[in-house]
C-alpha cells in the first residue's frame, strides 16, 4: 500500500509540473522563431490604493544565436518597490536544470543613459550565456510596491521572431477599488478573459512569431492588447482619483502647483522683456527668451518622471527636461498674465491617442498649449532652435491631455498635411564636356521637412558640409560651398544655398553625353511584393517641388525633348515635364506622398506606384555633339 501511495504522489507531481523541453514546443511556434516565450505570468494582489504585490515568472527558450537578445534577465525597481525571492534557472534542451543563479549574481545598475542628468530608476540585470543551443531561462521573483498607477499592459510581443506559448496577467483585488479593463483586438491575438467578483485574468496562447514588415506601423498598434487601470491609485506616495479625466486633472494639478510659483525673480525676468503687441507676439518673445537661456536634460528623481522640477530651479540652473521646460514656459506666461495649459502627449512615429472613455496614466512627452482668439499656439519646449508655434510630425495628428485648473480636455494637435511638408529645390546646373557637374542651388524646407533639416542648424560649418556630403553621398563632390543658411523661427522654414562641383555626374556615350534628370535624388524605396500580413503605414506625407535648369556646352544640343509624365494614385501623385528655354532645358518634378495607413492587400498597388515614380526619377537626358 505504501508503494502505491508513493507511486501516486510521483505521478501527480509529474502531471502537475511543466515540462519545458524543446520537444514540447508546437511546431507552428518554432516557425520563423529565434526564441519562444514558454510562459510569462504576472500574478498581482491589489491590497490597497498604495499597496500591490506581484509574483512574476518568465520562461523563455532561446532556439539559436539570433535569439540571444532575449537572454537577458532584467528586473526594474526603484525606492518605492522591493524585489525578493529571485530565482533563475537555466535548462537544457530536454528541460533539465543545468545552472542556477540568485540575486547576488545580478548587477545592480542605473536605468539612466547619457541623456539623463538625474534618475533613481534602477534594475537588477545580467545576461545568460550558454554555449549550446537551444536552452531555456526560467526567472521568477516577487515585487512589493506602493505604486499602483501603472498597471501592466498585456500585449504579447517581446521582439520580432519570438513566438508565444502562454502569456498572462491576473489580478486578485482585495482593495475594494474598481479595477477597469480595456480590450483591443486585432488579427494578431485574441485574449481569453476570466472574471469573478474580485478576480480578473487575461491570457494569450499559442501565437506564432511576429515578423516585422517594411513600411508597417509600430507593433504596439498591430498586436492585440489588454489594458488595466484602478479608479484610485498612487504614484511615488501621491494618491488620487483616476476614474475620469477631470479627477486626473485634479491629481495632476497637485503635482504642478508646488513647482509653478511666480517668484519675484521670474516676475522680474518677464517685466524686463517689456512685452507689447498681440498675445501671439508676446508669447513668441517669451518663448524665444526661454529658448535662449535653457537646454534639455532629462531629470527623474522620486516622482520626477511626472512632476517637473520647480520653475525657479529651471530659471537658476538653465536646464530641464520636457516637463520642467514646459512648466517653466507656462510660469513665464503666467507672470505675463497669459494662461496656458500643460499638455501630456504620446510622441512617436505611429500616433497613439488617449481614449476619452478609459482614463489612465500614459504619455511620454509634454508640450504647451496657449489658447488665443486666433486659435491655439502649440509650443515644443525642448529645442533651442525649433520655430515658434511649430510641432514635429511625431506630435501632430493625435490628441493631448490638456490639464486645466480643475478639468482635463482631450484635444487634437494640428494636422500634418502633405502639401505643408515641402522641400522646394531650385537648381541651375551646368554640364561640362569633361563630365563635371557644376551646380548653384537653393533649398527651402518647411512643415515637417523643416524638422528633418533642423539638426543641421546646430552643427559647425565644417560639420554642416560633411552632413550634406553624407546626405548626397551618391554625388562625387570635388568641392562644396554652403551659404546663407537661415532658420526662420517665425515661419518654420530652413533655407540655404548650396554650390558645388561633382565629378563624373554625366557619362560619355561615344561623342554624346547622358545624365540623370534630377541631381539631388537617389530613391531609397525597396519593397518586395510578398504575402503581406501587416498594414502599410506612411507615417509622414510630404511634397517635393524641384526645378532644374540645365546649361550644356555650345558644341552640344539636346537630342530630344522628352514627353511629360503624370501619375495619380490613392497614395499620392507625381509629375515630371521637360521644357526647352532658349538653348537650355528646364526640368520640373513634383512628387506628393500622402500620409495614411492602408490595408495589406494594397501592397501591390503601393509598390507599383513607387516603382513607376522611381523609374521616371531615373530618366536620362541625352545631349548630342554638333
Amino acid at each position: 500500500m505504501k508503494k502505491l501511495i508513493t507511486l501516486f504522489v510521483v505521478i501527480s507531481v509529474r502531471m502537475l509540473s511543466q515540462n519545458y523541453g524543446i520537444s514540447e514546443i508546437p511546431e507552428e511556434l518554432k516557425k520563423d522563431a529565434n526564441a519562444v516565450i514558454r510562459n510569462i505570468s504576472s500574478e498581482y494582489v491589489i491590497k490597497a490604493e498604495n499597496s500591490i504585490e506581484l509574483k512574476k515568472k518568465i520562461i523563455i527558450s532561446i532556439l539559436n544565436k539570433a535569439g540571444e537578445g532575449n537572454s537577458y534577465v532584467y528586473i526594474p525597481y526603484d525606492k518605492y518597490s522591493k524585489i525578493s525571492d529571485i530565482k533563475i534557472k537555466v535548462l537544457d534542451e530536454n528541460g533539465k536544470q543545468i545552472k542556477t543563479y540568485s540575486k547576488s549574481d545580478l548587477n545592480d545598475v542605473s536605468q539612466s543613459d547619457d541623456s539623463y542628468l538625474y534618475s533613481d530608476d534602477r534594475a537588477l540585470r545580467m545576461r545568460i550565456i550558454n554555449p549550446v543551443y537551444p536552452y531555456t531561462i526560467e526567472t521568477s521573483y516577487t515585487e512589493r510596491s506602493s505604486d499602483t498607477v501603472f498597471l501592466p499592459v498585456l500585449q504579447p510581443y517581446m521582439d520580432e521572431n519570438v513566438s508565444v506559448q502562454n502569456w498572462s496577467v491576473e489580478f486578485k483585488n482585495e482593495s475594494g477599488i474598481k479595477l477597469r479593463k480595456k480590450v483591443t483586438e486585432t488579427s494578431f491575438g485574441k485574449a481569453e478573459i476570466t472574471e469573478s467578483d474580485n478576480f480578473l485574468k487575461a491570457v494569450y496562447k499559442n501565437l506564432p512569431a511576429y515578423k516585422d514588415e517594411s513600411y508597417s506601423p509600430d507593433q504596439r498598434v498591430v498586436v492585440s492588447k489588454v489594458e488595466f487601470a484602478l479608479d484610485r491609485a498612487c504614484l511615488k506616495g501621491v494618491c488620487g482619483d483616476f476614474s475620469n479625466w477631470n479627477s486626473f486633472a485634479n491629481w495632476y494639478k497637485g503635482l504642478l502647483e508646488p513647482v509653478s510659483v511666480v517668484t519675484p525673480e521670474i516676475q522680474q525676468e518677464v517685466d524686463a522683456l517689456a512685452l507689447t503687441g498681440t498675445v501671439s507676439e508676446k508669447v513668441q518673445k517669451i518663448y524665444q527668451y526661454m529658448q535662449s537661456k535653457t537646454r534639455y536634460v532629462f531629470v527623474a528623481i522620486g516622482i520626477g518622471g511626472w512632476q517637473p522640477m520647480s520653475a525657479d530651479d529651471v530659471r537658476k540652473k538653465g536646464y530641464g527636461d520636457c516637463k520642467a521646460l514646459t512648466n517653466y514656459m507656462r510660469v513665464l506666461l503666467k507672470a505675463a498674465g497669459i494662461p496656458s495649459y500643460y499638455s501630456v502627449i504620446y510622441s512617436d512615429k505611429t500616433a497613439k491617442v488617449f481614449d476619452k472613455d478609459f482614463p489612465k496614466m500614459d504619455g511620454n512627452h509634454v508640450i504647451l498649449c496657449v489658447p488665443t482668439e486666433d486659435g491655439n499656439i502649440w509650443l515644443e519646449n525642448t529645442s533651442q532652435n525649433i520655430a515658434f508655434n511649430h510641432l514635429s510630425y511625431r506630435t501632430m495628428d493625435r490628441n493631448v491631455i490638456m490639464v486645466k485648473d480643475s478639468t482635463a480636455e482631450l484635444i487634437d494637435t494640428p494636422k500634418s498635411l502633405s502639401e505643408n511638408n515641402k522641400e522646394i529645390l531650385r537648381i541651375k546646373a551646368n554640364i561640362s564636356a569633361d563630365n563635371t557637374l557644376s551646380v548653384s542651388s537653393n533649398f527651402n524646407f518647411s512643415g515637417g521637412m523643416y524638422d528633418m533639416l533642423l539638426p543641421l542648424v546646430s552643427l559647425s560649418p565644417t560639420d554642416q558640409k560633411d552632413a550634406l556630403k553624407k546626405r548626397y553621398d551618391y554625388l562625387q563632390f570635388s568641392n562644396i560651398d554652403l551659404t546663407n543658411l537661415d532658420n526662420d523661427r517665425s515661419g518654420a522654414k530652413i533655407t540655404f544655398d548650396l554650390n558645388f562641383k561633382a565629378n563624373n555626374y554625366s557619362k560619355s556615350l561615344g561623342a554624346d553625353i547622358y545624365f540623370r534628370a534630377i541631381p539631388f535624388l537617389d530613391s531609397d524605396f525597396h519593397l518586395e511584393n510578398t504575402d503581406r500580413k501587416l498594414p502599410i503605414e506612411i507615417p509622414f506625407g510630404f511634397t517635393d517641388d524641384y526645378e532644374v535648369e540645365y546649361t550644356i556646352p555650345e558644341t552640344y544640343k539636346f537630342s530630344e525633348i522628352l514627353s511629360p509624365v503624370k501619375i495619380d494614385s490613392e497614395f499620392g501623385s507625381f509629375s515630371m515635364e521637360f521644357i526647352p528655354v532658349d538653348k537650355k532645358l528646364l526640368v520640373k518634378r513634383k512628387f506628393m506622398l500622402k500620409k495614411g495607413t492602408f490595408s495589406p492587400d494594397k501592397i501591390s498597388d503601393y509598390i507599383n506606384f513607387r516603382k513607376k515614380t522611381n523609374k521616371i526619377d531615373h530618366t536620362k537626358i541625352l545631349i548630342t555633339k554638333l
